[in-house]
């Protein structure tokens, strides 16, 4: 009867030893999961302000005078960032397609751009797509 009783002992023993390393092991892949989506997300945020500040290089550098810089697209590893552009203000050329207002009296509020910027990763685990819209002064 001692012989049996230390077979299943052992049996228990391992069990219970198998049990907590596959919650180990699913603790650590889920773990890792997680750290590679915050990295990703990290990683569109700064990709979203490089964006506005690239499509913010791209207007000043441009002759607003015949028309206007109205979307700039980037790529960057996996990640696609487009800026769309909106225009509002009184002196704003009228071979822009994207003005919002044009009738503006203030001087203060002429030539302003409002821009939609997006970033998207599609060959993540899980998908990342970040949107903001942001107002600035020209």
């Amino acid at each position: 009867m001692r012989k049996g009783f230390g077979i299943i002992t052992a049996v228990i023993i391992m069990m219970t030893i198998a049990t907590l390393m596959s919650l180990m092991m699913g603790l650590s892949s889920s773990t890792i999961k997680q750290t590679s989506d915050v990295y990703l997300k990290e990683q569109a945020q700064l990709l979203l302000k490089s964006g506005v500040e690239f499509a913010l290089l791209a207007m000043s550098g441009h002759n607003n005078n015949s028309d206007c810089i109205e979307s700039v697209n980037l790529t960057y590893n996996n990640f696609k960032v487009d800026v769309d552009v909106w225009y509002m203000g009184a002196s704003i050329p009228l071979s822009c397609k994207k003005i919002l207002v044009n009738n503006l009296k203030t001087k203060d509020s002429n030539y302003t751009a409002i821009m939609d910027v997006v970033v998207e990763n599609g060959t993540a685990t899980e998908p990342i797509r970040l949107h903001r819209r942001i107002i600035q002064k020209l």
